[in-house]
């Protein structure tokens, strides 16, 4: 979908839809919502009074101009009420009506930008949030079945002056970067596993690379077995599928040597290996390189936004199979850093190929360091499918993870990692075992990560039941989220604008 910005009378727009909006609780219209409701004769308000039109959030209402206007109907999107108005709404508002309008046969429409006025939004922060929302309600993974519908093929923002174009434009280009990226890690995550391989990450992070000019390593076999990486090599050990450990770098500061790492878990299916899980829903492993495909994505994205800062992504990527060559419980694998590790349960494996991937860059020197995982159904116990788990060794780095994910609108909400819960993973025969007892399952595992990080400042983000959506809603729909791509890539930018990186 094309996203341009215009100027003009919102009301004289030739579009197939024009939209407008309205909070909860508002009894008299104002702005370019009571101009199109004036050039309808009263039609909206009418509505209003009729108790069809509430403005409700996520509520679009369909008015026909029955040639009144030169678009061929009105929509009128609920905004919700006016205290809980933010950001994130103005991007579900305008995922929610695209799609409506998209079911109607719409391929042209014009809006006017949500909260621009009354809810005192910024123009150029209004666009972002519109480009954004409505590129990724539009989203469909459409690689194997053909849609039953055609797409939007234009949206106009519509802006009361010329001199709000060039602002509003900025952020209709970022809206859109960050949404095309969280677009490119749902597709990467809806991917059957038979497609998405190691060895396709691995050729995903090199398209990204050689288009924007990045540096990319791709480790195989060998070169693991060289750097002693046991644990990861123990996990892929059941797979005939290669494994690869994939760096994507981005130069943004030619002056420094330092660079961030973004760390992503690429189990590119996860059968629980010789502890297998139980066949219900097990199709769905095949998200459980969601972690993997944020950090390659938000690659794309970080690269055209330029910020000054160095980051790379490390992606350890496997499949997790039993065969007659798979990884045993009781078995005890040796990390890069030296520590071995009893495993207990041959599903724990995420923890095990990070550790090896955390390791890496520990030594690499990369700092501070965030990792996404698909980590722990625990994790999803405790905080449902609304919100990733966040744990750290460094307040202040977590800090600003959740800056960066309240700004891109991605729930994060901080667990502890208590000293005493370490003895849960004290092993009689190595240094740790891989799993605790049943109870604090995110937390033993975060526990676990943390042997592998030293001293530097390091934030785990579990998305085990924030990586897929059962449902559409506002800019989310079925399948794969893309969470952690957004997150990401307004940390890199928070973090380049800081007088000391971490």
């Amino acid at each position: 979908m094309e996203v341009r910005v215009v100027t003009g009378d919102i009301t004289q727009i030739d579009a197939d839809a024009i939209v407008v909006n309205l909070f909860e609780g508002v009894e008299q219209l104002g702005g370019a919502s009571a101009a199109v409701d004036k050039a309808l004769g009263g039609a909206i308000s009418s509505l209003m009074g009729k108790g069809e039109f509430k403005g409700k959030f996520g509520e679009v209402g369909i008015v026909h101009t029955l040639g009144k206007l030169p678009a061929r109907m009105i929509a009128v999107a609920g905004l919700g009420k006016q205290r809980d108005f933010n950001l994130d709404k103005i991007r579900g508002v305008a995922g929610g009506f695209c799609r409506s309008l998209r079911k109607l046969n719409c391929h042209r429409i014009a809006t006017i930008l949500h909260g621009a006025g009354v809810g005192g939004v910024e123009p150029e922060a209004s666009g972002e949030a519109i480009a954004e929302g409505a590129v990724l309600g539009l989203y469909n993974f459409s690689r194997y079945k053909k849609p039953d519908y055609e797409d939007i093929a234009e949206m106009l923002i519509v802006g009361r002056e010329q001199s709000e174009i060039p602002v509003v434009e900025r952020g209709v280009r970022k809206g859109r970067i960050m949404a095309e990226a969280t677009c490119l890690a749902r597709d990467m995550v809806n991917e059957p596993a038979n497609y998405m391989t190691p060895s396709r990450m691995a050729d995903i992070a090199k398209e990204i690379a050689d288009k924007h000019s990045l540096e990319l390593n791709v480790f195989d076999l060998e070169d693991m077995e060289a750097m002693g990486m046991g644990a990861l090599l123990g996990v892929a050990r059941g797979s005939k599928e290669a494994p690869k450990l994939i760096t994507l770098s981005y130069k943004g500061d030619e002056r420094s040597e330092k660079a961030v790492g973004f760390l992503g878990k690429g189990i590119t299916f996860d059968s629980g290996g010789i502890s297998i899980k139980p066949s219900e829903a097990m199709g769905d492993m095949k998200d459980d390189m969601a972690g993997g495909a944020a950090g390659i994505a938000a690659l794309s994205a970080i690269v055209q936004l330029n910020p000054k800062l160095n980051v790379t992504a490390v992606v350890p990527a496997t499949e997790n199979l039993p065969s007659g060559t798979a990884l045993k419980p009781g078995d005890i694998l040796k990390a890069m850093n030296g520590k071995t590790i009893e495993v207990i349960s041959t599903d724990a494996e995420g923890r095990l190929i990070l550790a090896d991937a955390l390791s890496y860059a520990v030594k690499q020197g990369l700092s501070p360091l965030v990792d996404l995982a698909t980590l722990t159904g625990a994790c999803r116990v405790a905080l449902g499918n609304g919100y990733s788990g966040a744990f750290t060794n460094n307040q202040e780095l977590l800090n600003e993870v959740i800056k960066a994910a309240d700004k891109s609108g991605e729930k994060l909400w901080q667990m502890p990692m208590p000293e005493e819960y370490k003895q849960q993973n004290k092993s009689e025969i190595a240094d740790v075992k891989n799993t605790g007892n049943k109870y604090g399952g995110a937390i033993t595992a975060a526990l676990f990560l943390s042997e592998f990080v030293d001293n530097t400042p390091w934030v785990h983000i579990d998305i085990a039941g924030t990586s897929l959506s059962s449902k559409e809603s506002g800019y989310m729909v079925k399948g794969a989220t893309g969470v952690g791509v957004r997150t990401l890539v307004e940390l890199a930018l928070s973090l380049a604008n800081r007088e000391r990186i971490m």
